[in-house]
């Protein structure tokens, strides 16, 4: 009878199962911060024994119903399959789940598939935004169709959660929907001492991360070495042209994947960590950076202003001439030492998936109470 009374609660993010699993076979779709961000959420809430919780993930080629973790992994569509097949297969994994609570992150042709199946199982659907964009009416508005089933899901979702509170205000201003402020948590560990010798990128190929500019910064700033960490983005036809450039810089160091459990060893070894990105939600790198005590240096993505506010980093505000002269700041007079500090200080007080993990519990308690 025990069992029963668990609250069973099913994350859905298709490109997950790498995390789980570092050795999975046939990755063609790197994972993403969202990936990341409900990995760990999936990690923290199945250590409490009051939670059974189940993950939805793409097929790859793993048995059905793995228990990783204490984290029950059901395998859904594959990638080469059509859209229909690939949602047929989500429904099944979702109805095989069987949980009280579902919860999706990343706005996606899945996101109305389980907005509607709660609605017909009468099950809790949660959401939690992913970027600006679908925040501020830009993915709504590029994408007609879609972006309306977006905004009709997010009305019905008992529960929608923002990274940011500018994300919150421009949410309820462009849908009307209310949601929740949670932080993105992660595991805050003791600093290994790291001889800092890099400047450090990490991100998928996609245009919007704008992987050129670090390249560039790299070719200005030749005394420096630089390491670039860039898995090819899903559809990006120009990846190998990328690979042929950042080659010819001789300070340029491009590695296309690192496995997630060993990605921390680079951001404790950069000086600064730069990110080129034009939009995100909160990036999982910045806390990976903050966590590392390595200072970010941005050129467009400061969400909150928290960099200026903790002093853990510049934004350029998408100016692309200042990368190099901030970049040369931070480094003069080992000026990213201090700057390291503030964000490890910043990350310990604010990313604590062991106290985030808390806020979820008390919501998701109280709604199937309630």
């Amino acid at each position: 009878m025990h069992n029963q009374n668990k609250m069973k609660i099913c994350l859905v993010a298709p490109k997950a199962y790498p995390l789980f699993n570092p050795d999975a076979k046939n990755v063609k779709n790197p994972f993403g911060g969202s990936e990341v961000d409900l990995y760990l959420l999936a990690l923290e809430l199945a250590k409490d024994t009051n939670f059974k919780v189940s993950f939805i993930t793409a097929d790859y080629g793993q048995k059905d119903g793995e228990i990783i973790q204490n984290v029950k992994i059901i395998k859904s569509l594959d990638f080469n399959e059509n859209l229909l097949k690939g949602a047929a297969r989500i429904w099944r994994a979702m109805r095989k789940a069987d949980a009280k609570i579902y919860m999706l992150k990343t706005a996606s042709p899945g996101v109305p598939l389980a907005a509607f199946f709660c609605l017909l199982h009468h099950r809790v659907f949660a959401y939690r935004t992913a970027s600006e964009q679908e925040c501020n009416g830009r993915y709504i508005r590029a994408h007609p169709l879609l972006g309306s089933a977006f905004r009709f899901s997010l009305r019905m979702a008992k529960f929608v959660f923002t990274q940011n509170i500018t994300d919150r205000e421009n949410l309820q201003r462009t849908t009307g929907v209310s949601s929740i402020f949670i932080r993105n948590g992660h595991y805050i560990n003791k600093l290994d001492k790291k001889n800092h010798d890099i400047i450090l990128w990490v991100a998928r190929s996609s245009p919007e991360k704008k992987p050129e500019l670090f390249i560039n910064l790299a070719e200005r700033m030749p005394h420096e070495k630089f390491v670039m960490i860039c898995p090819r983005a899903l559809g990006d036809e120009k990846y190998e042209q990328l690979i042929s450039r950042a080659q010819t810089i001789q300070n340029l160091d491009f590695i296309p994947q690192v496995p997630f459990h060993q990605i921390n060893e680079f951001f404790q070894r950069a000086k600064v960590f730069v990110c080129t990105s034009e939009r995100e939600g909160f990036p999982n790198t910045y806390i990976q950076a903050c966590k590392a005590a390595t200072p970010i240096l941005s050129f467009n993505v400061n969400p909150d202003n928290f960099l200026t506010e903790y002093d853990c980093g510049l934004c350029c505000n998408g100016d692309e001439t200042r990368l190099a002269e901030a970049l040369k700041v931070m480094l003069a007079e080992n000026r990213y030492v201090e700057l390291g500090r503030n964000g490890r200080k910043y990350a310990e007080e604010n990313h604590d998936i062991t106290k985030i993990i808390e806020q979820y519990k008390t919501i998701f308690t109280q709604s199937v109470a309630g």
